[in-house]
């Protein structure tokens, strides 16, 4: 029984390292997007006061 035990916990516990793994990935692409967009917007004003 204790080797069961000891087989779900590894699984669970790798289970969550990948899901959090993906989250980071997630978090770190919806950041660079967002920046982007920041970008884009300063750049539109940028341009809109040299008019």
């Amino acid at each position: 029984m204790k080797t069961f035990k000891k087989i779900v916990l590894v699984v669970l516990v790798g289970v969550l390292l990948g899901i959090g793994m993906l989250g980071c990935n997630t978090f770190r692409g919806a950041g660079k997007d967002i920046q982007r967009g920041g970008e884009t917007i300063e750049n539109t004003a940028e341009d809109a006061q040299r008019r």
